[in-house]
This record gives structure tokens, C-alpha cells and sequence, in this order.
């Protein structure tokens, strides 16, 4: 698997708003990445 096409400050960015470690982030599967941001800005929206 390669890895994410994304810039090194948007996995930092990332992984500090997932908890994740930042390997993590660029090995994860493009489809699951987008599952955890959507959960990610569902959990800001309800914290509004």
C-alpha cells in the first residue's frame, strides 16, 4: 500500500486531531481516513 498523497503539515494536523500517531495516518487506507474525519467533525458539530 502506498501511501496518502497529503503534505506532511496535513498528516500533523491529522494526527493530532485523531490521537493517532502520524505513521498511522499515512499508511491508513484513503476510505478509512475519511471515515474517521467525518466522525471527527460530527463530534465537533455536536460539542457546538
Amino acid at each position: 500500500m502506498q501511501p496518502l498523497k497529503i503534505s506532511l503539515e496535513t498528516a500533523q494536523k491529522l494526527a493530532k486531531a485523531l490521537g493517532m500517531p502520524i505513521e498511522r495516518i499515512m499508511h491508513m487506507p484513503q476510505h478509512i481516513l475519511v471515515q474517521k474525519l467525518l466522525e471527527l467533525e460530527k463530534k465537533q458539530n455536536e460539542q457546538s
